[in-house]
């Protein structure tokens, strides 16, 4: 039984939440999920991180986070690596050998043609592994060339592709990227048309900042899917879920 559970006029949100994991160590990562593992579903090795860290300790944080029902896999760059050096099929074969039963494909700092990225949603299905595809650029300028028009039109090609979840891009920082300003507030403008011409269960929104869940749960829902949460921030994001937090007190 939780701590003042009979104070609980929410409880647990059905939704998709995505953690960070920047290469965190295997006694670290059983601690957090002795606290946390319910609040989250999915973990993401950040960036190129797994390159960095022996196959072993990848294998068993593998193990322990699916033991949780928690899905793993490593960050775009990864794939878009792969992707460049045309070792796609290599790749998937070895995140199958590390234990990982999901994949992000990406072209955040790379360029992917259409037919390819959807060729590549194809493979990871066919192999079972559940599917992310991420819409934006991680350099601002090059962001900016997208209109929401086309972000929309990118979103659910993906979706009609077979993508499992569509992520939007906000980088770590949350700023200057996708529906945020050099500030990191959200442009109401944007983030009101992608959500009203995207199939809402199947969008994820990279919010790496307080003021940026704080919103969109206001704002969308407090069952909406959120992206790039810190490790630290996972309690956090869920007493604002349910309105245990002033931010949402009484407001959800």
């Amino acid at each position: 039984m939780k701590a003042f559970e009979f104070l609980d006029k929410v409880g647990k949100v059905d939704t998709n939440t995505m953690v960070l994991d920047k290469a965190m160590g295997y006694k670290t990562v059983e601690d957090m999920l002795t606290i946390t593992a319910e609040y989250f579903n999915l973990a993401k090795y950040g960036w190129g991180t797994s390159m960095l860290v022996d196959e072993d300790i990848i294998k068993d944080k593998n193990e322990l986070y699916h033991s949780y029902d928690i899905k793993t896999y490593p960050g775009g760059t990864l794939f878009e690596l792969a992707n460049r050096e045309d070792k796609i099929d290599e790749y998937f074969q070895q995140l199958d050998k590390l234990g990982f039963n999901a994949v992000e494909i990406s072209d955040g700092s790379t360029v992917i043609d259409a037919d390819r990225r959807a060729d590549a949603i194809s493979k990871a299905k066919e192999v079972g592994l559940y599917t992310l595809t991420e819409v934006g650029k991680k350099n601002p300028q090059k962001d900016k060339e997208y209109s929401e028009d086309m972000r929309i039109e990118l979103i659910n090609t993906d979706i009609q592709n077979g993508a499992d979840m569509v992520i939007v891009e906000g980088r770590e920082s949350g700023k200057n990227i996708g529906i945020y300003d050099g500030s990191g507030n959200i442009k109401a403008d944007t983030l009101t048309k992608l959500y009203e011409n995207t199939p809402r269960e199947k969008i994820m929104w990279e919010a790496p900042q307080k003021n940026q869940q704080v919103e969109l749960i206001l704002t969308l829902g407090n069952d909406i899917n959120l992206g790039n949460i810190n490790t630290n921030d996972i309690i956090s994001l869920e007493t604002l879920r349910r309105g245990l937090r002033g931010d949402t007190l009484g407001k959800v």
